[in-house]
C-alpha cells in the first residue's frame, strides 16, 4: 500500500511539473523594439545581445526578417499590444520623387504671333506740284 501511495504522489508531482512547464512555455515575453535612427518599429519575443557595442539581434514577427540594430529602444509589452502591432499594416511610404530635369539657363523666345492682316486699300497717287 505504501508503494501505491508513492507512485500516486510521483504521478501528481510529474503532472503538476508538466503543467507548470506548459504554462511557462505559452507565456512568452513580448517586446517592441524601436530603432531611434530610422523610427522603424519591430515586434519580437526574443532579443539577443550580439556583444558588439550594445547591438541587439531580433527576428521581426511582422516580416520574418532577422534584424541587427546598433542602437535600439527595447520595451516589454503585453500580448495584446504585441498582436495588434504584428497585425497592423505598415505605414505606406510615399513614392520616391524623380529628380527634376535640368534645363539650360538660356531664355526661350516667346512664340511668334501672326501679324494682323488688313485689307489692301487703293492708295491715291502722289500729288504733283
Amino acid at each position: 500500500m505504501r508503494k501505491q501511495l508513492g507512485r500516486k504522489q510521483l504521478s501528481i508531482a510529474l503532472m503538476l511539473g508538466g503543467l507548470t512547464m506548459l504554462a511557462a512555455g505559452c507565456s512568452d515575453t513580448h517586446y517592441r523594439v524601436t530603432d531611434p535612427t530610422s523610427g522603424n518599429t519591430y515586434f519580437t519575443t526574443k532579443v539577443s545581445d550580439t556583444g558588439k557595442g550594445g547591438a541587439v539581434k531580433i527576428k521581426d514577427a511582422k516580416t520574418g526578417s532577422t534584424v541587427t540594430l546598433q542602437s535600439s529602444e527595447v520595451k516589454e509589452i503585453s500580448e495584446q499590444e504585441y498582436e495588434a502591432g504584428v497585425m497592423a499594416k505598415a505605414p505606406a511610404k510615399p513614392a520616391p520623387m524623380q529628380p527634376a530635369a535640368v534645363h539650360p539657363a538660356t531664355p526661350q523666345a516667346a512664340p511668334m504671333q501672326p501679324i494682323a492682316v488688313q485689307p489692301a486699300t487703293p492708295q491715291a497717287p502722289p500729288m504733283q506740284p
